[in-house]
């Protein structure tokens, strides 16, 4: 299927796509980072029970699937919680990112919620750093996802 210029004002902007010419900037953002996960609620109790995260949809799609939604309190954006189906999808739970650091959780307290996360079970892989960004700590998910707890450097 091929796309065309429908809108004669498209060709203000920035950006552009071979044949197609400018295209307008549009605001945008990322809204659910999909997240592999063994089941549900296993996965909710991590994310709500352990990392304190809220729970902010739980709607059944069908009698085996379900949009789950959880996010740190305040956030914009959050993790769509998706259920693996077939041996692929099974196969990369807790693989998404081939054993690299594959979220990063920004928090105003690095030291506070290091001693939260561990007094919950939470385990940590590295201890706390100071890097020129911040402080940062690796921890992984029930799934051994691996993410940085950050506290960014203020004022920067």
């Amino acid at each position: 299927m091929a796309f065309q210029k429908v809108d004669p004002g498209w060709d203000v902007g920035v950006g552009s796509v071979p044949g197609l010419g400018q295209f307008h900037q549009m605001p945008q953002r990322l809204n659910l980072t999909a997240l592999l996960v063994d089941e549900y609620d296993t996965a909710i109790d991590f994310f709500v029970g352990k990392l304190g995260f809220e729970l902010r949809e739980d709607s059944a799609l069908t009698d085996d699937k379900r949009w789950v939604v959880v996010a740190p309190h305040g956030a914009v954006s959050g993790l769509l919680l998706t259920r693996a189906v077939g041996d692929r999808q099974r196969k990369a739970i807790g693989d998404q990112s081939g054993g690299r650091v594959f979220l990063f959780l920004e928090t105003d307290d690095l030291a506070r919620d290091h001693l939260a996360y561990t007094r919950q079970g939470v385990r940590f892989v590295e201890a706390p750093r100071h890097e020129p960004y911040g402080i940062v700590a690796v921890f992984e998910d029930i799934y051994g996802n691996r993410w940085d707890l950050i506290e960014p450097v203020t004022g920067r």
